[in-house]
Formats: structure tokens, C-alpha cells, sequence
């Protein structure tokens, strides 16, 4: 079981990293919010969950263990996979997920791209008691302030990484550029954010 990878950063999208360690380029699907805690940084040390199926061997990488906590707590829970979890990462910081499940809080929950009303009900049951063990007080950092210009780059990078988390281009990018048109100096990570909760 590998529990964390540390070496050069050598390639870095809002859905993926590329971290070469000994030699061997690891490919690590990753969170919004990791993303924006590696972003600019040469040498990394990411914590890894290994989802291995018959067809693949899939690694996750988390800027904190807190993270990877979350998100292995979150996949216990009956209809929650990977992509589901990622995204729920990429949509909500570990301190405001865990909030909304403390509290019950099921709208902001739902609010999430693929949770429905049971999904979301599941979550706050299943892990309520759980995520005590987490140490909420302790909150990631939200971070992310680069400004971009507004150009092509930065919606074909959103668009590539919604791509990757399942969703079809064509609506994507047409959510993107208004985002785009609406705030032209957010950065991928806030477009991809924003993105998430409009796309339907």
C-alpha cells in the first residue's frame, strides 16, 4: 500500500497531478482544493488512496491527510464512488463538509453535482458520528487567489478538467465562458467551482 508520494511536480491540471518520484511518474486524480494547495509548487508530497479494480489501478492524491480521510469516509457510504467523492471535494472545502454533515445540513449537500435527496441523507446518517474522529477544528486553507487573465487557456484548462469528471464538453464550455464573461479574472480552480454548481 503506498501511503504517500514526495517528489517533482511535473505536470499539474485542477483534476490531475503528475508527480515523478525515483524515476516513475505517478499520475494522481486530485481535488479542487488540492489543486489550489500544490498549484506553483515544484516538489510535492501528496498522501495516496488506491482504488484498485479488475480493469485498473486508480491513485487519488491529497495535499493533507485530513482530505484522504474525508474522502475514504465518504466512499463507505452506499452510492458515493470516487468521482462522486472528488467532487464533493472540489466543491466544498473538508471544514465546510464536514460542517454541513454535523449540522444536518442536507441543501448544501444536495447542492453538489450527482447528490440527490437520499444520497445526501445517507452521507449526514452514515457519517455524522464519524467525521467527530476527523478533527474538524483544524481547517484546510482555502487558497486559490491567483488572478488569470481571461483567455482561451484558462477555459480550456476548466473545461478539460469538468471534461475528466464526467461531464459533456459542449455544455460545459457554454457554462464556462459565461462564468468567464460574468468574473474574467477568476482562476481555473474558482471557474471549475463555480462551474460545478451551475452545470446540470
Amino acid at each position: 500500500m503506498i501511503e504517500y508520494i514526495k517528489g517533482q511536480l511535473t505536470d499539474l491540471t485542477p483534476a490531475l497531478a503528475v508527480v515523478e518520484a525515483a524515476g516513475v511518474g505517478y499520475a494522481l486524480n486530485i481535488s479542487l482544493n488540492t489543486y489550489s494547495s500544490i498549484q506553483g509548487k515544484s516538489d510535492v508530497k501528496l498522501y495516496v488512496h488506491e482504488a484498485i479494480r479488475e480493469d485498473a489501478h486508480i491513485l487519488y492524491g491529497f495535499c493533507q491527510k485530513k482530505e484522504r480521510e474525508m474522502f475514504q469516509l465518504l466512499i463507505t457510504v452506499s452510492g458515493v464512488g470516487t468521482n462522486t467523492a472528488r467532487m464533493m471535494l472540489s466543491s466544498l472545502s473538508v471544514a465546510e463538509l464536514c460542517n454541513a454533515i454535523s449540522t444536518g445540513d442536507e441543501r448544501i449537500i444536495k447542492g453538489i453535482k450527482g447528490i440527490g435527496k437520499m444520497t445526501a441523507q445517507r452521507i449526514i446518517v452514515d457519517l455524522r458520528d464519524k467525521i467527530v474522529a476527523l478533527g474538524i477544528a483544524d481547517q484546510i486553507p482555502a487558497g486559490g487567489n491567483i488572478n488569470n487573465p481571461i483567455d482561451t487557456g484558462v477555459r480550456d484548462e476548466a473545461v478539460a478538467a469538468l471534461t475528466m469528471l464526467g461531464f459533456a464538453p459542449a455544455p460545459t464550455q457554454k457554462v464556462v465562458v459565461q462564468i468567464l464573461t460574468d468574473q474574467p479574472s477568476l482562476p481555473v480552480e474558482q471557474v471549475v467551482k463555480l462551474a460545478l454548481k451551475q452545470i446540470k
